[in-house]
């Protein structure tokens, strides 16, 4: 993960310097938003590659002397199933469509939209508290 760290590190400078240049340059505030939160999500990527680079060291990718061996056993749990992911996007197009008709159809959206998120952020919590996975 470390590569993935640091190609997306330079795809945030590059956002960087392009919203700072285009910002100056231009004065347009839609533009120079637009690039600013383009750095945002590399700078998110980045972040999280570098961090699961720490946590977990190099792989089997990365490595020239690795064998296919290497890369063999279980990856990471997938759930199953879930209606966790079916509940946010109804609360998402409830929020959505909040925006047209009016707040109190917002403010229900971002009640089933958070309920939906809340739920599949602590679906499977509590998995490997008893020791087995």
């Amino acid at each position: 993960m470390k590569v993935e760290a640091l190609l997306f590190g330079g795809v945030a400078a590059f956002f960087a310097g392009a919203a700072a240049l285009y910002g100056w340059w231009s004065a347009d505030p839609a533009g120079t938003a637009a690039l600013a939160v383009a750095f945002l999500m590399a700078t998110l990527v980045s972040f999280f590659c570098a961090m699961q680079y720490r946590r977990k060291g190099r792989r089997p990718q990365d490595r020239l002397d690795a064998e296919v061996a290497d890369g063999s056993g279980p990856l990471e749990f997938f759930p199953p199933q879930s209606s966790w992911p079916l509940i946010t996007a109804l609360g998402f197009a409830v929020v959505c469509t909040g925006v047209v008709y009016g707040l109190w159809l917002f403010l229900i959206g971002v009640g089933v939209l958070a309920r939906g998120v809340l739920g599949m952020v602590f679906q499977y919590a509590d998995r490997g508290a008893d020791g087995a996975e």
